[in-house]
């Protein structure tokens, strides 16, 4: 199963590139410090998507939430309106509409809430791994600069092994990397079977209590109209 996106940062920001190294029996260390690194850029543009997903929630989610409250405004003015005119049939209509519109708002408002929340963790990721990835080139950096400081000490013996030979050394290094660096995490969802009777009597008590609360509604707005004059 795919790793989650929160275990997946976890790991890459915790992790140690020597801790890795040493996990990885006869690999080329310079390549399984570039494969940490390019991990890190999936990882991030990873994140970044997903934040992009997340910011366009939240507008679609604000955008709709001020949709709703204006129109729960315009339906206040046209049940005083309907109620001064004497036709409950269209304030009863509006008064259900309000009710509808009511039931809406506290998702959107959730919603809002939680894509807040979730942005601010996702940008946390972004500046961790960002963080991780300056920390890993520098551990690189210093790497190469070791190996070329020995390599200028010691004999040239580029030649000794073929060129094909580094290549299986490289591909083994990368190969290697990916198991070690691979976890799989995740739950599986589980479910509970439906009673289709109950589901319809649950229905009918929501209905019921949808009814008498446009009527207690209707009366409400009838009084406060009545005190109006």
């Amino acid at each position: 199963m795919k790793e989650s996106l929160t275990s997946r940062v976890g790991r890459i920001v915790s992790g140690s590139l020597n801790a890795l190294i040493d996990a990885v029996e006869s690999a080329v260390p310079e390549a399984v410090m570039e494969e940490a690194i390019r991990e890190i850029d999936s990882a991030i543009d990873e994140v970044r998507t997903e934040l992009g997903r997340l910011v366009a929630n939240k507008h679609l989610a604000s955008k709709r939430l001020t949709e709703e409250n204006g129109k729960h405004e315009d339906l206040a003015q046209k049940i005083e309106l309907a109620l001064s005119e004497n036709r409950e049939d269209l304030a009863e209509a509006a008064i259900a509409q309000q009710i509808d519109i009511e039931a809406q708002l506290p998702v959107l408002e959730a919603t809002i809430s939680e894509c807040g929340t979730q942005e601010k963790e996702l940008e946390g990721y972004v500046a961790a791994l960002l963080a991780k990835k300056r920390e890993m080139q520098e551990e690189l950096k210093l790497f190469r600069q070791t190996q070329a400081a020995a390599a200028a000490t010691t004999p040239n013996q580029s030649n000794v092994k073929g060129g094909s030979q580094v290549e299986m050394r490289v591909d083994k290094a990368s190969s290697a990397f990916d198991r070690v660096v691979e976890k799989a995490s995740g739950v599986l969802g589980s479910g509970t079977p439906t009673d289709k009777e109950a589901a319809i009597r649950l229905a009918e008590l929501d209905e019921l209590a949808r009814k008498k609360s446009i009527k207690e509604r209707l009366e409400a707005a009838k009084q406060k109209s009545i005190s109006h004059v």
